[in-house]
């Protein structure tokens, strides 16, 4: 899980020994229960903005051993604007301060056109989760995130409630057996997708080298938050899907690119960083230009493992539905980590980043969830022009995992899946509910941004168990 290697540091500029050692050492006693994608995040924050860590108690030294450091030649340097583009943010007082001051920092970039904060927001590493940001011909790889093209899918089935009463036991058996969960492995059978022929991975020495472990991880999921389950979905009177308007099962699943898009992720942010030189504090949101080599070979690479994850969900969900020989009515799916080249409402043409946003053009259904125990929505965006067309991408973390497994137990976890009706396979306490914002508060404060079509409430939920 926590543990790292020489070789990975050294590739996100760790190269020397001593603090090489610190950070093995630190990791080691700190964060081993962490992702390690989420440690290489950090670290690579770390080494970008070292005297915004230089205070913490854990990582403080070794923010020191890089405020020292030569600057390289190779690059150009911007000052921040002083007067910033136009923010909306929604839901703000259930926002932490720290969140609105990274999206504040956000909008004095000299490329920001326009930026809107959701209701589920939440400090992150560069943009904060939850954050829209539009940019002129510029895509920020910490913008769009780790996981890139991280989203969620949704079957509904052609069966009721009384499916789950009749087949729960062989429901509980097919997500053991067809699903995947955590950092390395895959499938114990191989998966097929056209996406694994896609010519692009032969565009760069990067892509080729990853296209193996894309294939070994085909169908699987992540840690962390990301989940695969069944539940009960009631779709209202003439919703968008013109379903009958009444109670189906269904299966929702929240995951991403896995080791691609991890990687994609880590090497561009590592160009960027390197050749766009900003003030410290905001030097995690360093861009590439879309003119730019670099700029053109992040954006492939980002839209393949978008297709990547979509390809994951689809045979996530391809395996479930067949094993249980259940029928698809229908389905609805979005991406919450990615960049988009969209249109605003005066006719200017920018690249509209959704950190942990969901897409809400008029019209375009989505997905928000909340956590193991409460709602999900299913959504069709209003396309509000403030909100730079987005909607929140779940309820948003309330608590972090650490604090989350401080204030939680194993068996205050099952009390409360047992009064919710839920079976947990897998999962772990840094889950559990109260980490997590109230979801009907975050559906509540965006009501001008989405229109309730449906809501799924889960009934039996894997996950990883970290």
């Amino acid at each position: 899980m926590g543990s790292i290697k020489t070789k990975e540091l050294s590739k996100i500029g760790y190269t020397n020994d001593t603090a090489r050692s610190l950070v093995i050492n630190i990791i080691s006693r700190h964060f081993k229960h962490h992702d390690k994608e989420a440690i290489i995040q950090l670290l690579t924050a770390i080494k970008a903005a070292p005297e915004m860590y230089r205070a913490d108690e854990i990582v403080g030294k070794i923010a020191d051993t890089f405020m020292d450091e030569p600057v390289e030649c190779n690059f150009q340097s911007y000052d921040l604007l002083e007067k910033t583009g136009q923010l909306k943010v929604y839901g703000a007082k259930e926002i932490e301060r720290s969140a609105k001051q990274q999206m504040e920092l956000a909008m004095s970039l000299p490329v920001t056109v326009q930026g809107a904060l959701m209701p589920d927001a939440h400090t992150g590493y560069g943009l904060p989760i939850g954050g829209v940001l539009a940019t002129d011909n510029a895509v920020l790889p910490f913008a769009v995130g780790v996981d890139i093209g991280c989203r969620m899918a949704l079957t509904i089935i052609d069966e009721g409630e009384s499916f789950l009463k009749r087949f729960s036991h062989q429901t509980k058996v097919a997500l053991k057996e067809y699903t995947h969960f955590g950092m390395e492995g895959g499938l114990e059978f191989s998966q097929e997708h056209e996406v694994l022929d896609s010519p692009v991975f032969q565009t760069t020495a990067l892509l080729r080298k990853l296209q193996a472990k894309a294939a070994r991880q085909l169908g699987s999921s992540g840690s962390g938050n990301h989940f695969v389950e069944f539940g009960i979905i009631t779709l209202k009177e003439d919703n968008a899907l013109q379903l009958p308007p009444k109670k189906y099962l269904a299966l929702l699943s929240h995951s991403g690119s896995r080791g691609l898009g991890a990687n994609i992720a880590q090497h561009y942010t590592g160009i960027a960083m390197d050749t766009c030189k900003l003030p410290r504090s905001a030097q995690q949101l360093a861009w590439l230009d879309l003119n730019s080599e670099a700029g053109q070979e992040y954006w492939m690479g980002m839209t393949l493992a978008g297709d990547y994850a979509k390809a994951c969900h689809d045979r996530i969900h391809t395996n479930l539905l067949k094993a249980l020989g259940l029928q698809s009515l229908a389905k609805v799916e979005n991406h919450h980590n990615f960049a988009w080249e969209d249109t605003l409402a005066d006719g200017r043409k920018v690249i509209i980043h959704r950190k942990g946003a969901t897409p809400a053009h008029a019209g375009e259904m989505g997905i928000i969830p909340g956590s193991m125990c409460t709602a999900a929505y299913l959504v069709m965006g209003k396309g509000v022009d403030h909100a730079l067309y987005s909607a929140s991408h779940g309820a948003g973390r309330a608590m972090s995992r650490k604090r989350a497994k401080e204030n939680m137990t194993v068996s205050g976890l099952k009390k409360m899946l047992a009064n919710a009706g839920v079976t947990l396979i897998g999962g772990s306490v840094e889950e559990n509910p109260l980490a997590y914002k109230d979801i009907e508060k975050v559906i509540g404060a965006q009501q001008e941004l989405v229109d309730i079509q449906g809501r799924f409430m889960p009934a039996i939920v894997r996950m990883n168990k970290d």
